[in-house]
């Protein structure tokens, strides 16, 4: 197995070919972030990237962008220098290769024209040429952050972001009622990559429900999914497939027709008319992908008469079940092969540290063979090292989402991503070669 120093590149050449082609402009004119804020809304961070290597360009954005700041990428110095900017951004990631005068004109050319924001520079260089370049950005009353040496880990980028004060910020411990939060249109749905591991490519995406509150900001499901009754939770249900739709929608207008999945209770499933909304709010469009609707293995398993039921309503509406938590309940699991479940997410304790650890391993492969003897997609979740990604592809897993290859984001930051990387016909593109890029996690 390869040691995460190798993985890292590989794997963002998976989530970044999954979602690439129109590319990031690194001509003279470089396109401007493509999510421009709202009239009186709060100004988005701005960051750039300066590298030579694609695979840790697309990477570092994609931490950035799954974090709410805007990127733009630049090749080397010399096209960063060329390109007419209408806005300065807050935070440079500059590399400094082997020759390290391509980075020095940079920083004297951002010391001519004033730079106010800073400068992280990164480099597999040794100490002493970085340390002299760093000088040289002070010099130029420059603020030079502590340098940054490959390999790094992706906790890094998030520990520059969190003391520089970009992008969103933190969630904090408020709470509020789910009744509260619908009734006040708080409610909102972020998306995350789903990606086919195998194939490199984007293969779905998956809503999650947040509440963005006028005084605390973002907040996640614990802060206002406990003590929950009936009633909201089916107000909820209905709104996360209506906001799914319409999502739908607005990434079919890129022509990246994506099914998204949307967690659904059994009991919210059997009141809601879910026929009506589909009809009501899918995509008009010849090749709709459908839904997927994610019910857990706890829930199904004592139901498989019901489920059964559920799966042909939907399906004559284009939507398919999914199960998740699976492999959890596993003396019950072969109750389930008569249901016709589109996907099968693993049990995330079956996923991690499935790249390393010798007694998970071989429970991880079992589930995924069982999902495919079902007939259905196995999905590996929660996602966070290169060695279970290469683990599971190795295992023969189809589909995988986490926070490597993706975070959950707003739905235009979403579209951003489709817009900077998104590819119509999605070809598969071979993993870049390996290259010591990211620090071992």
């Amino acid at each position: 197995m390869m040691d995460q120093a190798h993985l890292r590149p590989a794997i963002a050449g998976v989530i970044m070919s999954a979602v690439q082609a129109i590319p990031p402009t690194q001509t003279d004119a470089p396109a401007e972030p493509s999510v421009p804020p709202p009239q009186g809304a709060r100004r988005t961070p701005l960051t750039f990237i300066v590298d030579e290597e694609s695979t840790i360009r697309h990477f570092v954005s994609l931490i950035l962008q799954g974090s709410g700041v805007d990127t733009m990428e630049f090749s080397d110095g010399a096209a960063f220098r060329k390109a007419r900017l209408t806005r300065p951004p807050d935070l440079i990631f500059l590399n400094v290769n082997l020759e390290a005068q391509d980075a020095i004109q940079t920083i004297e050319a951002l010391g001519k024209i004033g730079f106010t924001g800073a400068v992280q520079l990164m480099s597999k260089r040794g100490s002493a040429v970085l340390e002299n370049v760093k000088q040289i950005g002070e010099q130029n009353k420059i603020t030079m952050l502590p340098v940054l040496k490959k390999p790094f880990e992706t906790s890094a980028i998030q520990k520059i972001i969190l003391e520089r004060k970009l992008g969103n910020p933190p969630p904090v411990a408020a709470r509020v009622g789910l009744d509260e939060a619908l009734k006040n249109n708080w409610i909102e749905f972020f998306y995350q990559p789903k990606i086919d591991i195998r194939r490199k490519q984007l293969a779905g995406a998956e809503a999650f429900a947040r509440a963005r509150h006028p005084l605390h900001g973002i907040l996640a499901p614990g802060s206002f999914m406990p003590g929950a009754d009936d009633a909201a939770l089916l107000a909820l249900a209905e709104h996360g497939l209506v906001s799914a739709l319409k999502a739908g929608l607005a990434f079919s207008k890129l022509g990246v027709h994506l099914r998204i999945a949307v967690n659904v209770s059994v009991n919210a499933l059997e009141k809601l008319p879910v026929g009506d909304i589909v009809r009501a709010h899918r995509p008009s469009i010849k090749d709709w992908p459908g839904l997927i609707i994610d019910v857990t293995e706890e829930q199904i398993v004592t139901e498989i008469g019901l489920a059964n039921d559920m799966a042909k309503k939907l399906a004559e509406h284009n939507v398919k079940l999914a199960i998740d938590d699976f492999g959890r309940g596993f003396a019950a699991l072969t109750k389930l092969k008569s249901v016709p479940f589109a996907e099968m997410k693993l049990d995330r304790s079956f996923v991690v540290d499935c790249g390393t650890d010798k007694t998970n391993a071989p429970i991880c492969k079992t589930v995924i063979d069982l999902a495919h003897s079902f007939g259905s997609l196995a999905v590996g979740i929660g996602l966070e090292k290169a060695s279970d990604v290469m683990a599971l592809i190795s295992m023969g897993c189809d589909l995988g989402q986490g926070f490597l290859l993706g975070q959950p984001m707003e739905e235009e930051r979403f579209v951003a991503l489709l817009k900077q990387r998104a590819t119509v016909r999605a070809a598969p593109v071979p993993i870049p070669p390996p290259h010591p890029a990211m620090k071992r996690a």
